[in-house]
Order: C-alpha cells, then structure tokens, then sequence
C-alpha cells in the first residue's frame, strides 16, 4: 500500500461494494464510466438520499449522530460519504472541535433489501470505518449495517482480517484504474440481478464466432 496517493488518484470508497460483487462490473462503472439503473439501484438510492443531510447534526445526552459525514484516508487512496456516524462520548474515541471530552464514532450504512450472502457491504463498511481512524486518530472496533427489508441493525466487528482484505482490495482496484483495465467476464448467478448485464453481455463475451454472436442476439430480441 502506497503511503499516500495524490488526491486526483483517490478511488471511490463505494467502489469497494461493486469491486466484491464483481470486478468487471466495478470496472465498466469506475474506469469506463458506464451506468444503468433498475430496480434495485434505485431503491437503493432512494434509501441513501434519505441519509445524506451533510447539515445535519443531532444531540442526544452522550450521543451525537452526523450524517453525509465526508471521509478519505490518503494512505489507501479513496474517499467517500458515510450515510451515518453515531459519536458516543466516553472514555475512548477521537477528539472534536468544539466538543468537550472523547467521542467513540460509529459509522452506520443504510441499505436497501436485507443481509446478502457475500461480504460487499461488509468490506465497505470497514474501510469507512479505517478512513475514519486515520483521519480522526482513534481505533473503531464495531460498525454497523441498518437494512430497510428487515428494518434492524447489525453489529460488525472490524477484524484484522477484515482490513487486510479491504486493503488487498484497494491495491488491485487501484491496479486496474491505473491500466485502464477491464476484467473479462467471468459469468455465474449474480450476472442475472446486475444493472449492467445488458452493457456487460456475458452471454455475448463468452461466445467466439460470428453464427454463435448472432444466435444470442436473435435469441435476446
């Protein structure tokens, strides 16, 4: 891992989700710049919008919630925007301006629908929570994922082994924006709830003459 990346070299930290899904998807949006909505996206848009009141800071006794927080870490080369950070003031945690005392941060992910079975918003959440620990000069133990299906959050600890695959991950992603690559297609069961299967054509990819490029096309009409 680089020790600091230049600012016009910083990566999304959302990237990380679509990169764990699939790495050609992550690349047809963050190198090639292409994009298309469904359903799911845009739901999920919707859930996030509802999240990001950068004006937005509540007090609650010991609490203190910030939404639309704004984070980056230099050493991993990315930034993004936390939906919610809950900050607890204790014994432990970063110092804030014009706050009294320690105050233990806790980044929040709002997503649509409920758990999913592989680790993308896992891995988002913590490099959230590791760009947070640079930038504020505290160690997060814990984070947390609310899903609107099932209306309940979660508590993720943010092991070892979580950060070195979050940052495994930013060093091929980096990798690939740095070349302008886009990985082949790699097709199985995830391609059939893409948004950008219909960009992506993995049927098309995988088939090498022209009677079989046509075949496919018919097939789709």
């Amino acid at each position: 891992m680089h020790e600091k990346y230049r600012e016009e070299d910083y990566l999304m930290i959302s990237g990380i989700q679509h990169f764990a899904f699939c790495r050609r998807q992550w690349a047809l949006i963050h190198v090639e710049g292409q994009w298309q909505e469904n359903l799911r996206t845009v739901e999920g848009r919707i859930v996030h919008e509802r999240c990001h009141d950068e004006n937005f800071a509540e007090k609650r006794g010991d609490l203190l919630i910030c939404r639309g927080m704004r984070v980056f870490s230099s050493r991993m080369g990315v930034s993004g925007q936390c939906d919610v950070v809950e900050f607890t003031q204790g014994k432990t945690g970063a110092v804030l301006l014009g706050r009294e005392g320690l105050w233990q941060p806790c980044p929040i992910e709002y997503k649509r629908g409920k758990p999913k079975q592989d680790k993308s918003d896992i891995l988002q959440l913590c490099a959230q929570a590791m760009c947070m620990e640079e930038m504020l000069c505290c160690e997060i133990h814990e984070a947390q994922l609310f899903y609107a299906e099932i209306h309940r959050r979660e508590k993720i600890a943010l092991t070892s082994e979580l950060r070195q695959e979050v940052e495994q991950m930013f060093m091929e992603m980096h990798n690939y924006y740095a070349r302008g690559i886009t990985p082949q297609v790699r097709t199985n069961k995830k391609c059939n709830s893409c948004s950008l299967k219909d960009l992506c054509l993995p049927k098309l990819a995988k088939k090498r003459s022209v009677q079989s490029y046509y075949q496919v096309y018919v097939e789709e009409m």
